[in-house]
């Protein structure tokens, strides 16, 4: 008997990823699409349907060998119905993904956040492999996040557990967020806040700089002229490491996690990041909770969202049918 596959969706503003993935987590075959934004998003579900029965057409296979779809989403997922109140890159607002993409395949259908579902791909094959209560945390142009505690996603009440982002960093004075608050963790350890506090600096300071020399600065260049000793990009990691610390302690003291998992494009500056976050993080984390705790980079990479959909399907399944 042929073993099943489970599909696996992360779907982005840009791209659309896609998988078969067997039920150990391993990628059989993956691929991309653009995502189709026309008419505010509704030709999405379609185009996922269908792009997935011209893939099963390429591997010589059909519908039976899938066993569900599980499929990573940009916004807050009511957990009831798999729809999404509103997801501002793709244009949607009130959307029943889950039900529109089970009419269009005919196949089971979970829908998670995507910043969760990267989370669980972590967890399964990932950085976190073998933990079970964990935190994950996506820097990248905004800050995402996922916690998992006794390997379930926190969800809250309404969906929006897991908003590590908008921590609130800087009480008074702090700089706007997207989310329409102020001074979120959102605004200094993402990208784009390393970068809003490197021109600050460089607007307050008539130190030197090597940063002076670029038309266009980038989180990139703020940690590679830190890494080669640059005073004035050193004072910006110091910033940012120190209240991204200081989040993750208050996180970790309240939920005691085996594994802080940091990945997106920022936790590319590997050690330039992560060892003066371990050293900020320290002071601020409760003894036995700073003992207990790892901190390391996602290993997964753009794979941790279709891994993680993946794992979502499987786990739904086993509950309600046994797989």
């Amino acid at each position: 008997m042929e073993e099943k596959w489970l599909v696996g969706v992360d779907l982005g503003g840009t791209t659309i990823k896609m998988a078969f993935i067997s039920k150990d987590g391993d990628i059989l075959h993956s691929w991309e699409i653009a995502t189709d934004k026309r008419e505010k998003g509704r030709h999405i579900p379609a185009s996922i349907a269908r792009s997935i029965e011209q893939q099963l057409l390429e591997c010589k296979q059909t519908k039976n060998r899938l066993l569900g779809i599980g499929i990573g989403a940009p916004g807050p997922v009511n957990g009831e119905d798999g729809s999404l109140e509103v997801a501002v890159n793709l244009g949607w607002e009130n959307f029943p993904l889950q039900e529109i993409l089970k009419r269009e395949t005919s196949l089971p259908v979970v829908v998670e956040n995507d910043a969760n579902v990267a989370a669980l791909g972590e967890m399964w094959k990932g950085a976190g492999a073998g933990a079970k209560n964990l935190l994950c945390v996506t820097l990248g142009t905004g800050v995402g996040g996922g916690i998992i505690v006794n390997g379930e996603i926190v969800h809250g009440t309404n969906g929006a557990g897991g908003e590590i982002g908008h921590i609130t960093s800087v009480p008074v004075g702090g700089a706007p967020c997207n989310c329409g608050k102020k001074g979120c963790l959102e605004t200094i350890a993402s990208a784009t806040g390393i970068v809003r506090l490197a021109l600050e600096e460089l607007s307050n300071s008539i130190n030197n700089s090597r940063l002076r020399d670029n038309k266009e600065i980038t989180a990139k260049l703020v940690f590679d002229a830190a890494k080669e000793g640059d005073e004035l990009a050193k004072r910006v990691i110091e910033q940012v490491v120190f209240h991204l610390g200081l989040a993750l302690a208050n996180l970790a003291n309240g939920l005691n996690p085996e594994k802080i998992v940091i990945g997106g494009g920022v936790s590319k500056a590997g050690d330039t990041l992560l060892e003066p976050l371990k050293a900020a993080f320290t002071p601020f984390a409760f003894p036995r909770v700073a003992q207990g705790v790892e901190i390391v980079p996602a290993t997964l990479g753009n794979q941790a969202g279709v891994i993680g959909a993946a794992w979502l399907v499987k786990q739904k399944l086993s509950k309600s049918m046994g797989v």
